[in-house]
Formats: structure tokens, C-alpha cells, sequence
């Protein structure tokens, strides 16, 4: 079972964000969550908080199964789009004006089990 977790015009370059998303892209969840936390960088704060709203819906998705275990979860996807700019203005000598360009992206986060539990269907599960 798949849960998704999306985060809409962070304030940070889509650059940046590629650089601490390649750390953790396809690791288990256990293992992101610490590499985010122990990373110096500021796209690691938005990708944890990130990471465990997509758990959070993932545990909300299975319904509290008693057999599901957390440890099993991996991060699936994990893609960072390019957003809108942000226009700004900043003087510049003999009263002339240099535009500045301020970065946004989207980052969404695909997390699964890999192990399926009992109420989920797979592939091969089709009744004839």
C-alpha cells in the first residue's frame, strides 16, 4: 500500500532540495528520517517534516491493522519539480533597478510497504 505526502511552493530552489532529496531517495524510512535529521543543510527540515506526514498518512490509510509494522516502509518516489518565481526588485547604481528572482519548488513523497499485509490487494490477488 502507496501513501502520499505533497508539499506545494517551498521557498527554497529546486537545486537545493535535489541535493538532500538524492540522499534519501529509496531508503527506508527509518533510515531518511536520521540521515534528514543529521544533515546541515535547510531542505533536510522540510523533507523530514515531509517524510512523516507521508508515514502519518500512510498509518491513517491502513485503518490501525494490527499486522502492518512501520519498519517495513521505504521511500518509493521522491520528486522535486520546479515552482513559480517570485519577482522582486533591488536598486542598483545611478537609479537603475536589477530584478531578482526568488526560487520555489514542489516536493512530493511516495511511500510504501513492502511487505503486504492482510487487508491490502496485490496484483495476483484477482477473483475469477
Amino acid at each position: 500500500m502507496e501513501a502520499v505526502a505533497k508539499l506545494r511552493n517551498c521557498p527554497l530552489s529546486a537545486r537545493k532540495m535535489r541535493l538532500v532529496a538524492d540522499l534519501v531517495r529509496g531508503k527506508k524510512v527509518e533510515d531518511a528520517v536520521n540521515i534528514l535529521k543529521f544533515t546541515n543543510k535547510e531542505a533536510a527540515g522540510w523533507l523530514e517534516k515531509l517524510v512523516l506526514s507521508a508515514v502519518t498518512n500512510w498509518e491513517n490509510k491502513t485503518n490501525g491493522a494490527q499486522d502492518v509494522d512501520q519498519h517495513d516502509l521505504f521511500i518509493k518516489t521522491l520528486m522535486v519539480d520546479d515552482a513559480g518565481h517570485i519577482k522582486r526588485i533591488r536598486p542598483a547604481p545611478q537609479g537603475r533597478a536589477h530584478r531578482i528572482r526568488k526560487h520555489s519548488n514542489h516536493v512530493t513523497v511516495i511511500i510504501e510497504n513492502r511487505i503486504p499485509f492482510d487487508g491490502e490487494k496485490t496484483t495476483g490477488d484477482e477473483e475469477e
